[in-house]
This record gives structure tokens, sequence and C-alpha cells, in this order.
């Protein structure tokens, strides 16, 4: 079953929440930044799999209450919104945050791993 839907934008929400997250890891300057980047970023897709592999994270289960709303979002056809993502470094070993969206990537990884994400995707430090 794959019958996930999804929004073209994320949630306004669902930037202040991404603050929230970054905020314990990040200085203040630097989650500013990263979540203006988010804002003006374009829509990526990645598979669910593949952002939880890159995160370290593991899938939570179905019973959890915020997984579960979302699965019960996705059968009521109701569309989720695209995650935000700070960018991994595979040098320093750092792996992908999910700075917001991760009970959705986890719904979306249960009803099927191969689910395209839209994801808004920023990186801690720009390539040189």
């Amino acid at each position: 079953m794959n019958g996930v839907q999804w929004k073209n934008e994320p949630d306004q929400h669902d930037y202040p929440a991404a603050a929230s997250y970054l905020a314990p890891i990040a200085d203040p300057v630097t989650a500013d930044a990263l979540i203006a980047g988010l804002k003006s970023a374009p829509i990526e897709r990645y598979k669910a799999k593949d952002i939880l592999r890159s995160s370290g994270l593991p899938a939570l289960p179905l019973d959890n209450v915020h997984v579960a709303e979302d699965v019960d979002k996705v059968k009521a056809a109701k569309a989720l919104s695209p995650v935000l993502l700070v960018r991994g470094d595979i040098h320093r070993g750092d792996p992908l945050q999910i700075a917001d969206g991760y009970h959705r990537v986890c719904a979306s990884h249960h009803l099927d791993e191969d689910t395209d994400i839209p994801c808004r995707i920023v990186a801690l430090f720009e390539p040189q």
C-alpha cells in the first residue's frame, strides 16, 4: 500500500518545530540560518528508508501515538507535510538531521519503505 499523499509545501508551523529541535544542538545564529535556508530550499525527494538510514534513526513503531496519527491521516486521504532536513557530512561522520517530520517519515516507512518523501534540505556548511 502506498497511498501517501503529500502537500506541495511544508506547513508554516513546521518551521518553529524545526527551530525547537535545532535549539539544543545548534547555536542561535546557526539555527536561524538553517531555518531561513529551509524556507527557501527547493523540494527534493528521498525514499523513506534512505532518510532513516542516513539519519541513523530507527523507524518508530506503529503504536507510537504520533506515527499512528500520521498513518490515520494517510488512510483518510489527508496529505502530509514535506519534511525538513539538515544534510549530514559523510567525511565527518555526521548523520542527516530530521529537523521536522520524523513521525511522518516513520509512518511512510511502515506503509511503504520506498515512499518518495518530499523534503526541504539544507547543508550545515556550504561545500568549499
